[in-house]
């Protein structure tokens, strides 16, 4: 984050070089191979007909369970991005010292959706106005974030951001904070956090506050999911993902 990253620690106006982030390790945490709910694999290489992104949009275990439900989509898996720190733990991000928000990782089937539909959900998912927190949680990790490693899908993203805003200002709103940018790594959660919401035991948590304003056509968008498809999220509810089931939604 051009070498510095604010945290809502101690201080909210607290700025921590690059230099000071926690060291990390040189190899991955031990995760998850398949997807709970999906069955695919979570780390299995891009065919040709598949993209990827990363969101974040508040705390993963929610976030994540709205993406798998979408159609088309063919896995998802929780992780940090964004910051320093190499294969972070979730003890170390949440201290604020590595720069990371937590975020979904997204693979998709490109004849069956479309960029244009995740970044939908991603919008009206959650509030992207809200820096360094989302709904009651604060911190660098609940930041609003858009990774991807296409040019033609930063350039979408940017216009769906301008787009967003545009929507947002009619709406009384304010500023969007999300940051939309290139290349940033990948590191995968441990594998209680992978498909959160799916697993027996697991705590009812979502802190997303959708604004409940809806994005519509914007320049690159080719939709391809129909209005029956989003039905089944009704953004004037807070943290409306965790009333829906788990299984994929049936376009």
């Amino acid at each position: 984050m051009f070498g510095l990253f604010q945290t809502m620690g101690a201080s909210k106006n607290q700025l921590i070089a690059a230099e000071a982030a926690l060291p990390g390790r040189a190899s991955p945490l031990a995760t998850a191979e398949r997807h709970v709910v999906l069955g695919t694999a979570l780390k299995a290489p891009l065919s040709t007909s598949q993209q990827e992104a990363l969101f974040g949009c508040g705390c993963f275990w929610g976030a994540e369970k709205g993406f798998w439900r979408l159609p088309g989509v063919i896995s998802t898996a929780v992780g940090y991005a964004g910051g320093f720190t190499p294969n972070p733990t979730y003890e170390e991000v949440c201290s604020g010292r590595t720069g990371h928000t937590e975020v979904v990782r997204v693979v998709w089937d490109v004849n069956a959706v479309d960029f244009s539909d995740l970044l939908k959900l991603f919008w009206e998912c959650h509030d992207p106005t809200q820096g360094m927190a989302q709904g009651n949680d604060t911190g660098t990790q609940y930041r609003s974030a858009v990774y991807v490693n296409e040019p033609q899908l930063l350039a979408i993203a940017e216009a769906s951001r301008d787009r967003y805003q545009q929507l947002l200002n009619a709406n009384g709103r304010g500023a969007i904070t999300t940051e939309v940018a290139a290349s940033k790594p990948f590191f995968f959660a441990e594998t209680y956090h992978q498909q959160y919401l799916a697993r027996p035991g697991s705590r009812p948590y979502c802190s997303a506050r959708p604004s409940g304003v809806l994005l519509d056509a914007f320049a690159g968008a080719a939709f391809k999911l129909p209005a029956t498809v989003w039905s089944h999220y009704d953004w004037s509810i807070d943290h409306c993902v965790l009333r829906g089931d788990n299984t994929p939604i049936q376009p």
